[in-house]
């Protein structure tokens, strides 16, 4: 299953308004990290796994680059949990 390019940009703006990194106490939305599209397109690689398997593969799958590239983590590292079942949530409609 591939998404269409509008339903694409829907999925990588519903995540970059509701996903974020939490370093400490700070929240940084994945779309003022740059990270959403990414984000996106990763879970439309695995949307027919289902919405769980897909945002967990896709959480894995996309790494992010710290400290000038010297060091790089999963995003399902830097979110915190409840993060992945906002995910999961998300792409939900997208896997009917």
């Amino acid at each position: 299953m591939t998404l269409n390019p509008a339903d694409l940009r829907d999925l990588q703006i519903s995540i970059g308004d509701r996903l974020y990194i939490q370093v400490a106490s700070w929240h940084l939305y994945l779309r003022d990290a740059g990270l959403a599209e990414t984000l996106a397109m990763e879970c439309n690689a695995n949307l027919d796994l289902g919405a769980s398997v897909a945002a967990r593969k896709a959480l894995e799958a996309v790494q992010v680059q710290l400290a000038g590239g010297t060091t790089r983590l999963p995003l399902a590292r830097l979110i915190p949990s409840g993060q992945i079942f906002d995910l999961e949530d998300i792409l939900d409609p997208y896997c009917r």
